[in-house]
């Protein structure tokens, strides 16, 4: 009876020993034959390439005019006519409103007969002097019309009448420039002081672009640079622009104010936000498509692609235009890059490049 349980023991060991070793050749099924086993991943790829390289220097703010004149009252009256409208367009020199000149003419007949006595007061003293009149001395003649004209008030009546003549000739207001007119602030009959503001005037024509942009982008800038200005009217047509200031100051958050003159300024007007693309060439840049970048515990990775897996390579990427990433170290020139399905990919995963 032991003999059999002895056996019996002996058979049962057997068995439980061969099944442990099958299931420790299971166990070591090397990894090689599930990724054969794993379907390929699709997809597209890119070439990294040394190239010029577009850096694109974003930026906002407001159009103004190129020039943004006030038009000033200087003399004290009625607005007795004012021929203008807000919106309205004016040439430079127009009469854009008139004073009641009443008072300014009488000052300037007043101002005349002034210089009239004076000239005579001055012709009746020449007479005590006729013979140094007719020395032909031009130095002691010169001399003697001075002192006498001095005496006599003839300098002074001159000058008070060209003051009467202007203050009678800004009784008509111009415009100093040409352009449209904005924030009128009177109307006929209004009693005007002197030095009062009428209206601006804002040379619609031509338009700035004033932008902020970042300190350490200014050196890409410099003037008669090639920009793209986006209304925020109409963001989708781009119109062109050229950098005409740059100053020379850094504020207290760390920007530069960037001037751009628009060439063309149609359906635009001043105080309108737009968005401003410099373009920066950069060469000999080694570059590859912003969609090959992804970002795995806030560092950037690049996938390439050797013998039909993918490689997992960790890059320092610099300028970004928004289309394309500057690559400073990780990868060399001509690698093959891939451009999607790469969120989730893993090192040494089974890839099939597809072209669509």
């Amino acid at each position: 009876m032991s003999y059999y349980r002895i056996l019996f023991f002996a058979f049962f060991a057997t068995l439980l020993f061969s099944c442990s070793e099958e299931k420790e050749k299971q166990e070591e099924i090397p990894a090689e034959s599930f990724r054969n086993e794993v379907a390929a991943t699709e997809v597209q790829v890119a070439l990294a390439e040394t190239k010029s390289f577009d850096y694109l220097i974003n930026a906002t703010g407001k159009l103004e005019a190129a020039a943004q004149v006030k038009a000033i009252i200087e003399q004290p009256g009625y607005l007795i006519e004012l021929s203008i409208r807000e919106g309205q367009t004016v040439s430079k020199g127009d009469v854009i409103a008139r004073l009641d000149p009443i008072e300014a003419q009488i000052r300037l007949e007043k101002a005349n007969i002034a210089l009239k006595n004076a000239q005579a007061a001055f012709e009746n003293d020449k007479l005590g002097f006729q013979r140094d009149f007719e020395s032909g001395d031009p130095e002691r003649i010169q001399f003697l019309e001075n002192q006498l004209k001095a005496k006599n008030g003839v300098l002074l009546a001159e000058i008070e009448l060209k003051e009467a003549q202007l203050n009678l000739d800004r009784c008509e207001v111009k415009a100093p420039i040409s352009g449209k007119i904005a924030d009128l602030k009177f109307k006929e009959g209004s009693l005007i002081s002197s030095n009062t503001e009428l209206c601006e005037i804002l040379s619609t024509n031509s338009l700035d672009l004033k932008v902020k942009v970042l300190e350490s982008d200014i050196s890409l800038i410099s003037l008669n640079q090639k920009a793209e200005v986006y209304p925020i009217s109409n963001t989708q047509t781009a119109l062109e622009g050229r950098v005409t200031g740059i100053n020379p100051k850094v504020d207290e958050n760390g920007l530069v104010q960037v001037a751009i003159r628009l060439t063309s300024s149609q359906n635009l007007l001043p105080g309108m936000n737009a968005r401003a693309v410099i373009r920066a060439p950069q060469s000999n840049s080694l570059v590859v498509p912003k969609d090959a970048v992804v970002y795995r515990s806030g560092r950037a990775v690049v996938f390439t692609i050797e013998n039909n897996e993918s490689k997992w390579n960790y890059v320092e990427v610099g300028k970004d235009n928004g289309k394309e990433i500057e690559v400073l170290e990780g990868i060399n020139p001509g690698s093959t890059v891939i451009t999607t399905n790469n969120l989730q990919l893993a090192h040494q995963a089974p890839v099939q490049i597809v072209t669509d």
